[in-house]
């Protein structure tokens, strides 16, 4: 193997170990859910109702949290609403939407695949397969050395090197 190519493969695997560390890292996190007693519901199933909605509308305070899990004033405020909707007998789509009419579709963990977002689901990988693009490109115009080792020297280059060695010993 090259210097090179043993160098991009140590740093695929680096990059494959940081992603499964990341993404064991996340899978084993728990979040205290920041739902307050005084906040549930007394039916059971329009508490389930509340809490899978909830999971679905993100912390305008956090953004990285869903409401349910967080602990800012915003986000209880719109569970509070999100309750009053269920108890007034909106359905989950109708609570989802006045929520989204009130707070925009930002509240939404998942917007909607629209050309308003398609950066936001499309952007991603379109700036991976144009970096890797650019990467086979870039590959393919560079090409490697030999895989036996380096080219023997001309007579020419042998000649040079003997005169700079030569001027270097004086």
């Amino acid at each position: 193997m090259s210097g090179r190519s043993s160098w991009l493969a140590a740093i695929a695997v680096c990059a494959v170990l940081v992603t499964c560390l990341t993404v064991l890292s996340f899978s084993l996190a728990t979040h205290s859910f920041a739902v307050e007693p005084n906040e549930r519901l007394a039916d059971p199933k329009l508490e389930a109702r509340a809490e899978a909605i909830g999971q679905t509308l993100r912390c305008l305070v956090c953004q990285n949290e869903s409401i349910e899990e967080s602990n800012a004033g915003l986000a209880h405020d719109i569970r509070v609403l999100l309750r009053q909707l269920l108890l007034r007998g909106d359905t989950d789509e109708q609570a989802r939407q006045a929520i989204v009419a009130r707070y925009g579709e930002f509240v939404l963990l998942k917007p909607p695949v629209q050309p308003a977002t398609y950066v936001l689901w499309f952007g991603p990988a379109t700036l991976l397969l144009v970096g890797l693009a650019v990467i086979v490109l870039w590959m393919r115009h560079h090409p490697r050395a030999a895989a036996g080792g380096p080219t023997p020297l001309t007579s020419q280059e042998e000649s040079r090197l003997d005169t700079l060695l030569h001027e270097a010993d004086r």
